[in-house]
C-alpha cells in the first residue's frame, strides 16, 4: 500500500469514528429528555377540540402552551427528567386544574389526560 492510499484510508477510519462518537452523544442527549401526552376531554369523556394546555417548568417557571386539534390530542417534547411539570387544560370556561409531572415518573413518553370540570 503506498502512502497516498494508507493516507486516505486513515481519513475514512477517522471520519467513521468521528460519525459513531456523534451519534452516541446525540443519544446520551436524548437520554435525558422525556416527552409528555395526553387528551383533553369534558365531563362526558368527549375530547375538545381547541383547548389550551399550558405546560409550567416549576423550576424556571416558563410556561409553553398547546392547542389541541379536533382529536383532543395534545404533546410537548424535550422535557428534562431532572425537572416537575405543571399540567391544565383550559376551554370554554371550563379548567381541569394543575396535573403534575414528577421527577420520579421515568417514563420516556409519559401519558396525563386532561379532563375539565365547569
Amino acid at each position: 500500500m503506498n502512502a497516498t492510499m494508507t493516507a486516505r484510508v486513515a481519513l475514512i477510519a477517522a471520519a467513521l469514528s468521528f460519525a459513531a462518537w456523534a451519534q452516541d452523544r446525540h443519544q446520551d442527549q436524548d437520554s435525558t429528555t422525556r416527552s409528555v401526552q395526553g387528551i383533553v376531554s369534558d365531563q362526558s369523556g368527549k375530547p375538545v377540540a381547541n383547548a389550551a394546555v399550558l405546560l409550567k417548568d416549576t423550576k424556571s417557571l416558563q410556561i409553553r402552551s398547546f392547542r389541541t386539534g379536533g382529536d383532543g390530542a395534545y404533546h410537548f417534547a424535550g422535557l428534562s427528567q431532572n425537572v416537575e411539570y405543571q399540567l391544565k387544560a383550559d376551554a370554554g370556561g371550563s379548567t381541569s386544574g394543575w396535573k403534575t409531572l414528577s421527577v420520579f415518573n421515568s417514563k420516556k413518553v409519559a401519558t396525563i389526560d386532561l379532563k375539565l370540570k365547569p
